[in-house]
C-alpha cells in the first residue's frame, strides 16, 4: 500500500502542479478547457470503473500489462528480475490512483494561482520587465503554495482510503485489500487497527502541512 501510495502521490504532484499553473496562465484557452474536462472526468469516474477499464484495455485486449497481483504466479524471480516484475504489476494500479487524484489537485492549483496572479505585486513584477517564467514560478507559485500545501496534507490519508477498491480490483496484496477482507470475516481487531492507522495518517498530514507552511511563508514560524 505504501509503495503504491508514494509512487502515485509523487506522480500526481509532478503532473497536476505544472498543468494547474499552465491552466491559470492560459485561462479560458483551449488548453484550459481540455484539462478542465479531463479534471472533472477524473474526479467523477468511480475508482472501480476506471480500474476495470484499464484492465480491459491494457491487460485483456492489448496484453501489454499483467491483469492483477504484485508478482507473476509460479515464477521464483530474484534481484533485478523481481523488481522489474513488481514494477510491471504496479503500472496499472498507479495509473488508476494517479488519475483519481490528479483532477482535484489540478483544479486546486489553478484556483490558487488565479487568485495570486491578479494581485498588485504580480502586476508590479511584470511592469518591471521580469520574464514571465520568473513572475509565475518564482513569485506567483510561491505565494499560492500555502493553499496547495493544505490540499497535499489532506490528500495523504485519502490515498490509502481510496486504494481500498483499487487494491481489490487489481489483486494487490496491500492493507486496503486486507481491510475489505477483514470486514467480510468480521476481524474486528484488524478493523480497529486500520481505523487507528487512518487517524494517524490524518494527524501526520496536518503536521506535514503545518511544517510546509513555515517553509513557504517566512512569516510563519514554529514556536
Amino acid at each position: 500500500s505504501f509503495l503504491l501510495a508514494i509512487v502515485s502521490f509523487g506522480l500526481e504532484m509532478a503532473i497536476a502542479i505544472p498543468i494547474g499553473v499552465l491552466s491559470a496562465t492560459k485561462v479560458h484557452s483551449v488548453f484550459d478547457v481540455i484539462f478542465t474536462v479531463v479534471a472533472f472526468a477524473g474526479i467523477s469516474l468511480p475508482s472501480f470503473f476506471l480500474a476495470l477499464l484499464l484492465q480491459k484495455i491494457f491487460s485483456v485486449d492489448l496484453g501489454w500489462l499483467p491483469l492483477e497481483g504484485m508478482t507473476s504466479v509460479g515464477m521464483n524471480l530474484t534481484g533485478g528480475a523481481y523488481i522489474g516484475d513488481v514494477i510491471q504489476h504496479m503500472i496499472l494500479p498507479v495509473i488508476c490512483l494517479t488519475m483519481m487524484g490528479i483532477g482535484g489537485m489540478m483544479r486546486y492549483v489553478r484556483t490558487s494561482m488565479l487568485e495570486v496572479i491578479n494581485q498588485d505585486y504580480i502586476r508590479t513584477a511584470r511592469s518591471k520587465g521580469l520574464p514571465e517564467r520568473v513572475v509565475i514560478y518564482k513569485h506567483a507559485l510561491k505565494n499560492a503554495a500555502i493553499p496547495i500545501m493544505t490540499f497535499i496534507g489532506n490528500a495523504i490519508p485519502g490515498l490509502f482510503s481510496g486504494a481500498l477498491i483499487t487494491e481489490t480490483v487489481f489483486g494487490w496484496p496491500g492493507i486496503g485489500k486486507i481491510f475489505l477482507t477483514s470486514i467480510t470475516k468480521r476481524d474486528y481487531m484488524f478493523i480497529m487497527g486500520y481505523i487507528m492507522l487512518v487517524a494517524l495518517l490524518i494527524m501526520l498530514g496536518n503536521l506535514i502541512s503545518d511544517i510546509l507552511y513555515s517553509v513557504a511563508d517566512p512569516r510563519i514560524r514554529l514556536k
